[in-house]
């Protein structure tokens, strides 16, 4: 090894070790959090495969379904009433998903309320929501029992802990199969990217939505605390499940009152949706008309809902199509060798187009390199090293042209002063040759002297 590689490399550590010390601080504090946030909805738009599924199928409460009841002089809210031929329609399904609370008895009455519960608990496929809350509200002994009704009985750390618990009126209570929480909270800009699937509530750790079928199936298995769909642990960062969008909807969707048009025609003739189209399949029954509050952004698009979210979350877990963020130990070590790598190409070479495009090329690759993974459904941070490689060629580069610079000056007039311009800018290229007592070699000398 040569006496500049030794020096250049007693000169790359402390630089990369400042740089990566500012790009782990700056990674720690979260500091550019709201970037990555983005840099990951810019993959997730980009990236994620544009999948399609058969199995589920997404029964909208859009606002066609309003306007077509309201010109029956059905305004809204609609009689529950109103669901009982939905539900009855859906019955082959293997599930149905109604993401819609029913909290407080029928303004139209106890009789409302007994046909929509008669209905559910005649298709025995039926799903209601449980709102778990802060809000400081004693449960009654029917609502505790109930808690402990759809309850996990295995060990497991719940994402977040609540106070109390809205859940479906008595009567619902009892004619349905399942129920789950469906409170979930944004990430900080706003945007849906994860779903608790444990939740606690006094000594109750209480599933999701969704959690709650996938466990009645035997589809998903909790051991030692850890969540398992098929043999496959199921990746929970903070508690909560990080969903892999579909570049496009991924499911079949239907209006209600398309539903409840079939349900009619049913009877008489033949319907134009038919009946076991829904057969062995998974609905999801949900508010999306803008003007019923449940729109809510995801990183592939600004204006979603709530029950494409859990819809999409289930589709994953179901089909282990899970992306699996990286633990941050590697983010970490990534960093560590972009620093080193950086620096020592900086100092190794003075020339401001080499190291542009040192930098250029550095930039290209890991960029590619986190995307591939991505594709692949590898999640790695991906501000954190592209914050280390900016970081390292910037401090590095300073050093280089601050103080390396100037000693380059300083030797090439020195030598200037004793020999040809030539020679010191060769010497300067290459520092090897400058040796104590010179160098003794066998050589050949020429001397000519030619006038004209």
């Amino acid at each position: 090894m040569s006496i500049t590689s030794r020096q250049i490399q007693q000169k790359v550590i402390p630089l990369a070790i400042s740089s990566f010390v500012i790009s782990l601080l700056i990674f720690l504090s979260n500091a550019l959090g709201a970037f990555e946030l983005k840099a990951y909805d810019l993959f997730s738009r980009y990236l994620n495969p544009a999948r399609s599924s058969d199995d589920i199928v997404i029964v909208q409460v859009d606002q066609p379904s309003i306007d077509a009841l309201s010109k029956e002089d059905i305004t809204w809210p609609w009689p529950r009433q109103i669901y009982a031929p939905i539900v009855e329609y859906l019955s082959e399904a293997d599930a149905v998903f109604m993401d819609i609370l029913f909290t407080e008895p029928s303004s139209y009455g106890q009789e409302d309320d007994m046909i929509f519960a008669e209905a559910v608990k005649k298709a025995s496929n039926v799903y209601l929501p449980v709102f778990l809350t802060q809000q400081e509200k004693t449960l009654t002994a029917e609502d505790e029992e109930f808690i402990k009704r759809i309850s996990i009985r295995d060990k497991i750390h719940p994402a977040l802990i609540f106070n109390s618990a809205i859940t479906p009126i008595d009567i619902l209570k009892r004619s349905i199969i399942g129920s789950g929480n469906v409170t979930i909270s944004p990430d900080e800009d706003g945007v849906y990217r994860r779903i608790p699937l444990v939740s606690g509530l006094k000594q109750y750790a209480v599933p999701s939505f969704i959690l709650s079928y996938l466990t009645q199936k035997g589809m998903v298995k909790i051991v030692h605390g850890s969540i398992y769909a098929q043999g496959t642990q199921v990746p929970i960062n903070d508690g909560r499940f990080l969903i892999r969008y579909s570049k496009k909807n991924p499911f079949k969707v239907f209006s209600a009152v398309d539903i409840l048009s079939a349900y009619r025609d049913s009877a008489s003739k033949s319907p134009s949706i038919q009946k076991d189209l829904f057969k062995g399949k998974v609905i999801f029954i949900g508010l999306t008309a803008a003007g019923l509050h449940d729109l809510k952004p995801t990183s592939v698009s600004s204006i979603s809902t709530g029950v494409f979210i859990l819809a999409t979350a289930l589709a994953n877990i179901a089909n282990r199509d899970f992306i699996r963020p990286i633990n941050s130990i590697f983010v970490i070590a990534f960093m560590l060798f972009i620093c080193l790598f950086i620096s020592y190409s900086v100092l190794r070479s003075h020339s401001l187009v080499i190291n542009l495009s040192v930098f250029s090329v550095s930039l290209f690759m890991v960029t590619l390199m986190l995307a591939l993974l991505f594709k692949e459904a590898v999640y790695v941070s991906i501000i954190p090293p592209l914050t280390s490689l900016v970081m390292s060629f910037i401090i590095a580069v300073a050093y280089s042209y601050a103080v390396e610079g100037r000693e380059r000056l300083f030797l090439s007039r020195t030598f200037s002063q004793y020999m040809d311009t030539k020679v010191a800018d060769y010497l300067l290229r290459n520092p090897n040759l400058i040796k104590p007592g010179g160098q003794v070699m066998r050589v050949a000398v020429f001397f000519a002297d030619i006038a004209g």
